[in-house]
């Protein structure tokens, strides 16, 4: 009689959410909120040079609005990580008083976990290098600049349209992608993230 093993061969993802998968994603949502908490308050003052230098260039610091789910998928690896972090931090930041009320907030989260779901999920859940993790910021940075420029921007220029989603997805890259890759290996080496393949020794996210 044989056995098999029940540990998933290198790149594969066993897509069984378990219950640390839920309460990781869920905190991590949460610590993900009170930061887009703390730029909601400041992005204004910040982004304002930019805007007035060039319109639509404003966007290249709102990655930071978009690292929740890159970071939730690059942790977790398993279908939806990216789409439920995201999420959870935006409901929590529109219950903490988001001025864009709370179906605004909580669609954009929606939309903007979704662009960085779907580049997991065309890597099939299987590779997590820097690559992946910037090419994840760039997608929630498009899905970012398409919900926004619908919603908000639908009545500006050609000219502040391309400059914004250029913006977009460069600071979803950036920020987003290449920003949460670096905050995943450094939670690797801290050793809290022992019990996921992203902190594991040789693991090829960190």
């Amino acid at each position: 009689m044989t056995t098999s093993t029940t540990i998933p061969a290198r790149g594969r993802i066993n897509p069984r959410w378990r219950v640390v998968d839920i309460v990781v994603a869920s905190v991590l949502g949460v610590a993900s909120a009170l930061i887009f908490f703390a730029w909601n308050n400041l992005y204004s003052p910040v982004t304002a040079p930019l805007e007035a230098a060039v319109p639509g260039s404003q966007a290249l610091l709102y990655g930071f609005w978009l690292f929740a789910g890159v970071l939730g998928g690059l942790v977790i690896r398993k279908p939806g990580a990216a789409l439920f972090t995201e999420l959870v931090a935006a409901i929590v930041s529109a219950l903490l008083g988001a001025q864009w009320g709370g179906f605004l907030t909580i669609e954009a989260g929606l939309v903007q976990g979704i662009g960085a779901e779907l580049v997991f999920l065309l890597a099939l859940y299987s590779y997590w290098k820097v690559g992946l993790a910037i090419l994840a910021g760039a997608g929630a940075g498009a899905a970012m600049a398409i919900n926004d420029l619908i919603i908000s921007y639908a009545a500006t220029g050609v000219a502040f349209h391309v400059i914004y989603a250029i913006s977009s997805i460069i600071s979803g890259a950036a920020i987003a992608g290449l920003g949460s890759w670096f905050i995943v290996k450094g939670l690797a080496k801290t050793g809290v993230l022992a019990r996921f393949a992203a902190g594991r020794a040789g693991s090829p996210a960190v």
